[in-house]
């Protein structure tokens, strides 16, 4: 069953995250903690991750944009171990905040309330049309990567404000999409750098059969969506990454995800 629930939900999460550039790990996470230990659904999410971004590398690497990838990349990684190194601080003080909401106990943190309030502040001002015509200049690039490296390894929500800037920096959607999954993938690397001892510790526990089931079945949302991508327009994904960022920010500040 959990083979099952596991593969429909990476297909389904690929799929969209293509056009999005981020939610696999956010949407597919919870899932396979359902049936795992948190630490170990947290090693196979970060495989199949990464396995998806070097097959949508694959199939769409040539559109990225090489001067965005340097500019945006680069910092993007030196601020995921940066990231990677507070959480590792913040891990052993932080504490939960619990709440109740029509009967159900939750459970969230500042840390998700403040990256999450982040995402939604951002999502907010692109709804203005003063903001949403703003074009980042090339020298705002480092900036962006930094910040999405930063949460990145800190909180493994980099792919939402990679999202934010790559949207105003004048890409098409192939470029858009391309140049997203290239970011990611080297960020992934970064993090699996630093995460590489919990996978290591893990090793026994993680069920490879099924992180090599879900893995094939996001190539296959990637797939679908890659030829679902021919038929949309950009303006198509600029308001696809909104909704979904909306989601991830709410989901994120109430505990649900």
């Amino acid at each position: 069953m959990e083979i099952v629930i596991i593969s429909l939900v990476a297909l389904a999460a690929s799929l969209l995250t293509l056009f999005s550039g981020f939610g696999l790990g956010t949407l597919l996470m919870p899932v396979v903690a359902l049936f795992f230990p948190l630490e170990v659904a947290i090693g196979m999410t970060a495989i199949v991750h990464l396995a998806n971004n070097l097959f949508k590398v694959s199939i769409l690497g040539k559109h990225a944009v090489k001067d965005i990838l340097l500019k945006f990349g680069v910092p993007a990684i030196m601020a995921a171990f940066v990231g990677a190194w507070v959480l590792d601080l913040l891990a052993q003080s932080e504490q939960p905040v619990n709440y109740v909401l029509m009967g159900h106990a939750l459970q969230t943190s500042w840390l998700k309330i403040i990256v999450g309030a982040l995402i939604l502040l951002f999502v907010l001002l692109e709804f203005s049309k003063t903001f949403a015509a703003i074009k980042l200049g090339p020298n705002f690039l480092p900036l962006g990567g930094t910040i999405s490296g930063f949460f990145g390894g800190l909180s493994g929500h980099q792919g939402a404000f990679r999202s934010m800037f790559l949207l105003k920096a004048g890409l098409n959607k192939e470029q858009f999409i391309a140049t997203g999954v290239m970011v990611a993938v080297m960020v992934d690397v970064a993090r699996l750098t630093i995460y590489g001892k919990d996978l290591a510790d893990h090793n026994q526990a993680i069920d490879w059969s099924l992180v090599m089931v879900a893995s094939l079945a996001a190539f296959l949302g990637a797939y679908i969506g890659k030829k679902v991508l021919q038929k949309i327009t950009i303006k198509t994904v600029h308001i696809l990454v909104s909704l979904l960022l909306m989601v991830v920010a709410v989901g994120l500040m109430t505990g649900l995800v």
